[in-house]
């Protein structure tokens, strides 16, 4: 199997989530969004519960839900990374979804070049699995651990369908030095962007 069984959060302090909106990451695509948008997927700010908010398709959930399937398959999602890097675990959080999470997800990567269409992403990209099949509990935090692999967009396959309130994709951040070198001028080496980190401080 590719990843670790569902653990306490271990100590991600060293770690980025590379798939963060704040980061410029991006949902492109999905197959099936019909309860509740597939954007909401990498907010960075925490899901929350509004008992009393409904949409004309039914209760409001704050992240990516999928009708109920009638058919055999499962459902999926890709993310464009808001920078590239080394993938190192995964959180696939469904809080708040008690009744209706996944019973099981994998993820894929892949590296593509520049700003490809979602239709390109969905169809030439080379993906490889980093997380096998693995159980998912409601209503937490499911992290696991995967196949570290260099990824620029991620693909999470949740079975049969359900609800995932948010993905953190963390890793370390891996610039693209050639890129940066044929643009010519000073490079801020302490950017996150550029794999810079914060790892210690006297007071805060």
């Amino acid at each position: 199997m590719g990843g670790v069984t569902c653990a306490p959060m271990p100590d991600t302090s060293l770690f980025v989530d590379l798939a963060s909106d704040r980061l410029g990451g991006a949902v492109l695509a999905t197959n099936d969004e019909f309860f509740a948008e597939k954007e909401r997927l990498i907010l960075s700010a925490p899901p929350v519960f509004i008992p009393d908010k409904y949409t004309d398709r039914g209760k409001w959930m704050d992240g990516w839900e999928t009708r109920r399937r009638r058919e055999p398959g499962y459902d999926w999602c890709i993310v464009r990374l808001g920078l590239p890097g080394i993938v190192r675990m995964v959180v696939v959080d469904t809080s708040h979804f008690k009744g209706n999470y996944p019973e099981s997800c994998s993820l894929d990567a892949a590296v593509v070049e520049g700003y490809a269409p979602a239709s390109a992403v969905s169809s030439e990209a080379r993906w490889s699995t980093i997380l096998d099949r693995t159980p998912l509990k409601g209503d937490t935090e499911n992290p696991f651990e995967v196949r570290e692999a260099l990824a620029t967009h991620i693909r999470l396959n949740i079975f049969p369908d359900g609800g995932v309130a948010r993905l953190r994709v963390l890793g370390t951040v891996k610039p693209d030095w050639t890129a940066l070198s044929r643009a010519g001028g000073d490079v801020d080496l302490a950017s996150l962007a550029h794999g810079g980190l914060v790892v210690a401080c006297s007071d805060m």
